[in-house]
C-alpha cells in the first residue's frame, strides 16, 4: 500500500516524530507505522481508532499479541495507564470531533508531551489553531506539502488535570415521528448529530406495516431508526451496526435513554454479519472521511440477499442520484420505488417465499 499524503509529510518531518511511546489516533494503515518503527525504533506504538476499517488493517497487519510493539484500540474513548510522549492525530471530518479526540487524551500526556496535527488541506485543517485555542499553546503550521498541513503544540498544563466524562459530550434531542416521542444522544463526528434529517424521516415514514422477528439497522449512526422500529413494533430483535466507533457508543445510548435494547456491533460492511433477518433497514452511508464514497453501500446492496430470510424484506432511503435501484435489482430481486421527496428515494425489495 501507498503511503497516504499526509503520512509522507509527516516523515518528511521525522525529527519531530521522535517518541518512545507514541500514540497515532485515526491514522490508516497504509505503510506509515512500518516506516516510523524503521526510522525511530520506538519501545511501543499505541494506535486508536474509531473507524473500524482502520482497526481491523492495523490488527490484520501487525497482529494483536502482547508481544507484538504496535497496540490497536477500536473504541469511542482512549483508555491506557501510560503515559505519550508524542501524539499524531488525523485531523477529522467533523471539527467538533478534534475537540473531542484532545479532551480524551488528557489523562495520558504531560506537559511535554508533543501534538501533531495532520490533514488534507480540503479538510478544513487550516481552522486546526483556532479550534485547539482552548486546550493547546502554540499551535503552529511547521510544514505545508503535498495538499497537507502539518501542525504542531503542547497541551495547556493546566488543562491536564481535567477529567474526561463522556456523558458531557453527547448532545441529546427529542423527536416525535407518527406520535412515538424520542430521545436521542449522538457524539461529535456522528451523523445527523443535532436533528432529524430528512432522508431518515422519509424512511420511518415509509416502513413495512407490520414488522417481527429480526431487524438489522444497517449503518445506525446515532440509533434513530431502531429506536423508532423497537418503539412502533415491539415484537422485533433490533441489531444494529456500524464502522464507527462514536455511532455504536450513540446508538447504545440513546437505545438506553429510550427503554429499549439491543445488540450493536462493529463491521465493515457486511464483514461481521452472520445471522439472517426478517427485515433489513438502512439510511446507508456514502461519506467517508472527506471524500464521497460509495464502495461500503454498494457492497451492502450486492451481498445482502443472503443474510435475508425467506419472504424477507429491505428498505433502504437513499439520495435520488444514487443508482442503488438497479444494484438491488440485479442482487436481490425486484425492487419498487415506495416513496420520492424533497431528493430522496425509498427502495423496498422483498424476497419470494420460493
Amino acid at each position: 500500500m501507498s503511503l497516504s499524503n499526509p503520512s509522507q509529510v509527516l516523515l518528511r518531518n521525522s525529527e519531530l516524530l521522535l517518541a518512545k511511546a507514541p500514540l497515532l489516533i485515526n491514522l490508516p494503515e497504509d505503510g506509515f507505522i512500518d516506516a516510523y518503527i524503521e526510522l525511530h525504533q520506538p519501545n511501543s506504538i499505541n494506535c486508536f481508532n474509531t473507524n473500524f476499517i482502520d482497526y481491523q488493517a492495523i490488527t490484520k497487519k501487525h497482529g494483536r499479541t502482547a508481544k507484538n510493539k504496535v497496540q490497536a484500540t477500536f473504541a469511542s474513548t482512549y483508555q491506557t495507564k501510560m503515559c505519550h510522549d508524542l501524539v499524531i492525530i488525523a485531523f477529522p471530518k467533523s471539527k467538533v470531533e478534534l475537540v473531542f479526540t484532545l479532551a480524551t487524551i488528557a489523562h495520558c500526556i504531560n506537559d511535554t508531551t508533543k501534538i501533531l496535527l495532520v490533514g488534507e488541506k480540503k479538510g478544513g485543517i487550516q481552522s486546526a489553531p483556532k479550534l485547539t485555542q482552548e486546550l493547546l499553546t502554540c499551535c503552529q503550521k511547521v510544514d505545508a506539502a503535498r495538499h497537507c498541513l502539518l501542525f504542531a503544540g503542547l497541551f495547556q498544563p493546566e488543562k491536564l488535570s481535567a477529567v474526561f466524562k463522556e456523558q458531557d459530550w453527547f448532545k441529546k434531542y427529542q423527536i416525535t415521528v407518527e406520535g412515538i416521542e424520542l430521545t436521542i444522544a449522538s457524539l461529535p463526528g456522528v451523523f445527523s448529530q443535532q436533528k432529524l434529517d430528512v432522508g431518515t424521516a422519509l424512511l420511518l415514514s415509509n416502513l413495512p406495516e407490520k414488522m417481527t422477528g429480526k431487524v438489522l439497522d444497517f449503518g445506525c449512526g446515532a440509533g434513530v431508526i431502531s429506536c423508532f422500529i423497537g418503539k412502533k413494533f415491539s415484537e422485533t430483535q433490533l441489531s444494529l451496526l456500524d464502522v464507527s466507533a462514536l455511532a455504536l457508543t450513540s446508538a447504545q445510548e440513546s437505545l438506553a435513554l429510550n427503554g429499549l435494547s439491543a445488540q450493536v456491533f462493529p463491521s465493515n460492511s457486511l464483514s461481521d454479519v452472520s445471522e439472517q433477518y426478517q427485515h433489513v433497514v438502512s439510511n446507508p452511508p456514502f461519506h467517508q472521511g472527506v471524500k464521497t464514497h460509495y464502495q461500503a453501500s454498494e457492497d451492502f446492496l450486492a451481498g445482502i440477499k443472503k443474510q435475508l430470510y425467506k419472504q424477507g424484506s429491505i428498505t433502504i432511503v437513499a439520495n435520488s442520484f444514487l443508482r442503488y435501484q438497479a444494484i438491488m435489482q440485479t442482487s436481490i430481486g425486484h425492487t419498487r420505488i415506495i416513496a420520492k421527496d424533497k431528493g430522496f428515494t425509498i427502495y423496498q425489495a422483498q424476497l419470494s417465499s420460493k
